[in-house]
């Protein structure tokens, strides 16, 4: 017996505005084809199916919600680190 892996995937934005922006989301086949695309580009995938639930409620181009602030710095604050960068960097 097989098991369908069912997977989401949300795509943000920083840099460009002073919030996070959801960029693009999906499921499934679409959601593993934004996860390629991002490894790809370098761009670092961090799997939080919370985080995820919460976002995936947000519509493209829309800020992320507060209550989520904390979660995302999270994240990204360790993305900094492990590209050596600080913020501001990425305007650049």
């Amino acid at each position: 017996m097989t098991t369908h892996r069912y997977r989401k995937a949300v795509a943000l934005e920083y840099g460009h505005r002073a919030t996070p922006v959801v960029t693009a989301r999906g499921e499934d086949a679409f959601a593993e084809q934004l996860i390629a695309q991002a490894r790809l580009h370098g761009v670092h995938v961090a799997e939080d199916p919370a985080l995820v639930a919460a976002l995936e409620k947000v519509r493209i181009d829309q800020e992320i919600p507060r209550e989520v602030y904390t979660a995302v710095a999270v994240i990204l604050s360790w993305v900094y680190w492990l590209k050596g960068m600080e913020p501001g960097d990425e305007k650049d």
